[in-house]
């Protein structure tokens, strides 16, 4: 009797382990869709990335629209072609290793 009910209620855990698993894929598949990438935030978007760089083709000239489009446009084509660095892992990379205590 008590095995049946111990039965039961591990299926309702696999049953909601694998609802839970099902709603993990999928947000991950958005994600992949919208161009975000895996274990990445907005700081690893190739968007932010061509936008920073646009911002600094503005600064350096006065057309400043102009510049923020060629910037997000020549990001997205480099993004696209190339293996840009994760500049979030980078940036937290370098901070570990300052905290790190010299030997």
């Amino acid at each position: 009797m008590a095995d049946d009910k111990d039965s039961v209620s591990k299926l309702r855990d696999l049953a909601e382990l694998r609802d839970q698993l099902e709603n993990i894929q999928r947000r991950v598949e958005s994600e992949v869709q919208a161009g975000i990438p895996q274990g990445g935030s907005l700081l690893a978007s190739p968007f932010l990335k061509g936008a920073v760089a646009g911002y600094v083709v503005a600064k350096l000239r006065s057309a400043a629209i102009l510049g923020v489009c060629l910037g997000i446009c020549s990001g997205i084509v480099v993004a696209q072609n190339y293996p840009v660095p994760n500049i979030e892992q980078t940036l937290r990379d370098a901070i570990a290793n300052l905290k790190k205590p010299r030997d």
